[in-house]
């Protein structure tokens, strides 16, 4: 009987990983993993279990989403047990679904177990709500990658008040996404957050608006992971910061 799980690993430290994800992982015999699993969390991997990164890597020879497939299917096979362990949560723009679905159609039912996506850990950590009475009521997460199949048409959805959008893997299609987000009407002053390794010791966050996106972002490239956040509960950072500031000062 096929022992395989699909896990996800937070975004980076070992104390933000689930308990059952660390239950699933120590316990693993084999352990197939992305770039962006904290290097903690890999040290949690049992000595004698057998390692595959598959991680994709910009600019260099990474394994094909259908050659990470085949292994996982391969690997299910065995009946040893099996721990696919991704970045955030494998089902938040980290292909879960299709490697759940592709495992099924070979009648293997892999189990999900959930992670503390990028857009909660980055949030948390620089001190942006991502809904907040009075100011955001919904939130959307979007990747960047959304233009790579053409031009994308769902700019206009994106742009209504009341609204947090947080943009995964956008930091190389920043003047595209400027750009869309202005023709649908969204204000040049829109308060843009770009969080760079977040929830980590190297977390730097970079407060901008929409018209000067491009700009910032060009500033950063190079830089990994980048998240931004989009929409008027940026503006509460410098209020909470202050204010844990003086919390803090009084304590001490």
């Amino acid at each position: 009987m096929s022992q395989i799980s699909l896990v996800g690993a937070g975004p980076g430290p070992l104390e933000l990983l689930t308990l059952r994800a660390l239950q699933r992982l120590e316990a693993a015999e084999v352990v197939v993993y992305d770039r962006l699993v904290g290097e903690e969390i890999l040290t949690r991997i049992p000595q004698g279990a057998a390692r595959f990164d598959v991680g994709k890597r910009c600019g260099e020879p990474s394994p094909s989403q259908v050659q990470i497939n085949a292994l996982l299917l391969a690997l299910a096979r065995t009946g040893k047990r099996v721990v696919r362990l991704k970045g955030g949560d494998p089902l938040v723009f980290g292909r879960g679904g299709e490697e759940a679905l592709h495992l099924a159609r070979h009648g293997i039912a892999a189990e999900l177990v959930p992670g503390i996506t990028a857009a909660l850990g980055c949030a948390a950590s620089s001190l942006i709500p991502l809904t907040h009475r009075g100011l955001a009521r919904s939130l959307t997460l979007v990747t960047g990658h959304l233009m790579d199949e053409g031009d994308y048409q769902g700019w206009q959805g994106l742009t209504r008040a009341g609204h947090t959008l947080v943009f995964y893997m956008g930091l190389e299609r920043a003047a595209e996404i400027r750009q869309g987000l202005l023709a649908a009407g969204a204000s040049p002053d829109l308060l843009v957050a770009l969080v760079v390794a977040g929830c980590s010791a190297r977390q730097q966050v970079h407060e901008t608006r929409l018209d000067g996106l491009a700009q910032a972002a060009g500033a950063l490239l190079g830089q990994s992971p980048v998240l931004m956040i989009m929409g008027e509960v940026v503006r509460l950072r410098a209020e909470l910061q202050g204010l844990l500031g003086q919390a803090l000062d009084r304590v001490a």
